[in-house]
C-alpha cells in the first residue's frame, strides 16, 4: 500500500528519504531497546549532548534509564568482528529522551543517523562525510557542512607549545572564534601562527593552505594530509560550494579523535546534523576497532517546512539604553548605519535597505537568546550575560566599551568564616557557582533581582556577587568590592548558523568594529 504523502510531516519525509540513502550505500538497520542501563551513560556522560538523563527501577531493581543517546547504545550492543578487515556499517531511526536544547524541558526526539564500526579505512571516512553532505541535500539545497579535524588541532597546539593546563581554554577560544582571548592566552609567536584556526577564508581550499603550512611536526603532518585528502575528495566531486573549514568545531570532553563535523540548513538556527570519528570513545569504552558516524536532529525541522530561508539582509540585536547607544555609535562610524534608528518614534526595529541591514532594540539580557535563536544573526551582550546563560554564540569581537567587573562584596569589616557555608546574594548564580567552585567553597546561593546591595546590610548574605562599575553605590552602602571574578565588557556575538550564510558580511562588520576598537585606543 502507498503512502499518502500528502499527511506527512516535514521531518516524516524526511527519515523516509534518509533511510533509503543509507540503505542505498550497504547500511543495514540497527533497532534497539528504549532502554539502557544507566551505568551506560553515568560513565560515558560528557558525551551526552544532554546531561539530563531520566532513570527509573526495573522489576529486578536495576537502575534503567529512558535512551539519551544511540551511539553509546550501538556500541554496546554490536556484535562487529575484531579483524574482520572491513568495518560494520549501521542506520537507525530511533527516539531518545533528553533535554531539549530549546525549551530546556524533557522532550522525546526523533534522531536518524548512521554508524560505521570496526577497522576503519580512508575510503569509509570519505563515504561518511559524503553521506553527511547528501543527507542535508536531501533535507534541503540550501546548506553548509563544516569541517574540522581534532587529531589536526590538538597536534598544532602541542606543536606550538599550548600545555594541558591552556590547553581547555585555548579550545574554547577556537570554540567562539574569540581571536582577543586567543591572543591573551598565547605567546605572540604561537598566536601569529594558530590565528589561521580562527580566520575567514573564502574557499575550504585557502583555508586548508593555511593549516597546512604551520603544520611542521609529525603528527600534525600526518592529520593535516588526511584532513586535505577528504576535502579534496568532496571538492572534486562538485561540493566545495557546500563546505566550510571551521576549526571552532572543537572537542573539550577528549572523545573525537579525528575528523569532526556539523551540517547547518539555512532557516534552521542550530546544527541540523552532527558527526565524526570517535575511536577515543571506543577505546574509554573498552573497544579497540575505530568508529564514525553521525546523527541527524530531526526535531530542528519541525518548522523548516513552514518557513522562508533567511534573506540577505543582517539582523543585528542591539541593548537598549545607553550602551546600545554607544554601541550603535561604533557601527555608524564603521560605516554600518540606519538613518532610521534616530527618529523620533517607538519603533524598535530599523532598515536601511541599501546597505542590507536589519537593526532592533531589546532588553540587554535578551540579546544573547535573539543571537542563539537566530532571529538576530549577531547582536552585542555583555560578557556577564555570556557566562551566566552560556549561550551557543561565537564571541567575535570586544568591543572595549561597557567596562565593568563581576566581584565580590561585604561590609567593610566582613571576615570571612570558612567554618560556616558562605551565604552569597546574587543575580547571577551561575557565575557564582563556577567561582567559588573553583575556589572549593561551600556557598548557599540566594538568587535576588534588585537592590541586592541590602543584603548584606539585613544579614540576609554575607557576600554579593555583583556587576561592579565605580563602586559609588557599594560606597554609599558600606560596602566594599575584595575579589574581582572577571572584566565585563561588550561583545560582539553571532549565531553559528547564520555565519556559516552570512560570513562574509558579517566579517565585514567584524572587522569594521575591530578598527573602530583600535582607533579609541
Amino acid at each position: 500500500m502507498m503512502i499518502d504523502q500528502n499527511i506527512l510531516k516535514f521531518e516524516e519525509k524526511v527519515i523516509f528519504s534518509l533511510r533509503a540513502l543509507y540503505a542505498k550505500h550497504g547500511y543495514r538497520q540497527f533497532k534497539m531497546s528504549k532502554f539502557e542501563e544507566y551505568d551506560l551513560y553515568s560513565k560515558n556522560k560528557d558525551f551526552l549532548v544532554s546531561d539530563g538523563v531520566i532513570t527509573f527501577n526495573d522489576t529486578n531493581g536495576k537502575l534503567l534509564a529512558l535512551k539519551p543517546d544511540v551511539t553509546l547504545s550501538i556500541i554496546k550492543n554490536s556484535k562487529y568482528a575484531y579483524g574482520a578487515g572491513m568495518a560494520e556499517k549501521f542506520y537507525y531511526n530511533e527516539n531518545v529522551y533528553r533535554i531539549s536544547e530549546q525549551s530546556h524541558c524533557y522532550k522525546e526526539i526523533m534522531q536518524t543517523g548512521l554508524e560505521c564500526i570496526g577497522n576503519i579505512t580512508d575510503t569509509d571516512v570519505r563515504e561518511v562525510c559524503e553521506l553527511a553532505v547528501k543527507s542535508l541535500q536531501t533535507i534541503s539545497e540550501n546548506f553548509v557542512l563544516s569541517l574540522s579535524h581534532v587529531g589536526l588541532v590538538d597536534a598544532l597546539l602541542e606543536e606550538y607549545g599550548v600545555n594541558q593546563t591552556l590547553k581547555p581554554k585555548v579550545m574554547t577560544a577556537i570554540n567562539e572564534k574569540n581571536e582577543g582571548e586567543l591572543k591573551r592566552l598565547l605567546s605572540a609567536s604561537a598566536y601569529e601562527a594558530l590565528r589561521c584556526l580562527l580566520t575567514h577564508y573564502d574557499t575550504p581550499m585557502q583555508s586548508l593552505k593555511a593549516v597546512t603550512a604551520i603544520a611542521n611536526s609529525t603528527a600534525s603532518k600526518t592529520a593535516a594530509a588526511e584532513f586535505c585528502a577528504v576535502c579534496e575528495t568532496l571538492c572534486a566531486k562538485g561540493y566545495a560550494e557546500y563546505l566550510a573549514v571551521d576549526f571552532s568545531i572543537t572537542d573539550n570532553d577528549g572523545y573525537y579523535s579525528g575528523i569532526v563535523f556539523k551540517g547547518f540548513i539555512n532557516g534552521v538556527a542550530s546544527r541540523v546534523l552532527s558527526g565524526g570519528r570517535y575511536d577515543t570513545l571506543m577505546q574509554r569504552m573498552g573497544r579497540t576497532a575505530g568508529a564514525l558516524g553521525f546523527a541527524v536532529y530531526l526535531d530542528t525541522l519541525e518548522r523548516l517546512g513552514e518557513t522562508k530561508p533567511q534573506d540577505s539582509m543582517i539582523n543585528i540585536a542591539l541593548p537598549k539604553g545607553r550602551l546600545g547607544e554607544k554601541v550603535y555609535d561604533m557601527f555608524e562610524k564603521a560605516g554600518f548605519d540606519c538613518p532610521a534608528i534616530k527618529e523620533t518614534n517607538r519603533k524598535l526595529i530599523f532598515e536601511n535597505e541599501e546597505k542590507g541591514l536589519r537593526f532592533f532594540w531589546v532588553k540587554p539580557s535578551d540579546v544573547a537568546s535573539y543571537v542563539e535563536r537566530g532571529a538576530a544573526d549577531i547582536g552585542v551582550a555583555g560578557k556577564d550575560i555570556l557566562l551566566e546563560y552560556a549561550p551557543d554564540v561565537y564571541e567575535l569581537l570586544d568591543l572595549d566599551i561597557g567596562k565593568c567587573r563581576m566581584a565580590v562584596a561585604a561590609k567593610k569589616e566582613f571576615v570571612d568564616d570558612t567554618s560556616k557555608t558562605l551565604r552569597v546574594a546574587t543575580k547571577f548564580p551561575n557565575i557564582a557557582k563556577r567561582y567559588y567552585t573553583e575556589n572549593c567553597r561551600d556557598i548557599d546561593i540566594i538568587k535576588l533581582n534588585g537592590s541586592i546591595e541590602i543584603a548584606p546590610i539585613l544579614d540576609l548574605s554575607d557576600v554579593i556577587v555583583d556587576i561592579v562599575e565605580t563602586g559609588k553605590t557599594l560606597l554609599e552602602n558600606n560596602l566594599e568590592p575584595f575579589q574581582t571574578i572577571v572584566p565585563i565588557s561588550a561583545r560582539l556575538i553571532s549565531n553559528k548558523a547564520c555565519y556559516g550564510f552570512k560570513m562574509q558580511k558579517i566579517e565585514a562588520i567584524k572587522n569594521g568594529l575591530l578598527q573602530e576598537v583600535k582607533s579609541d585606543d
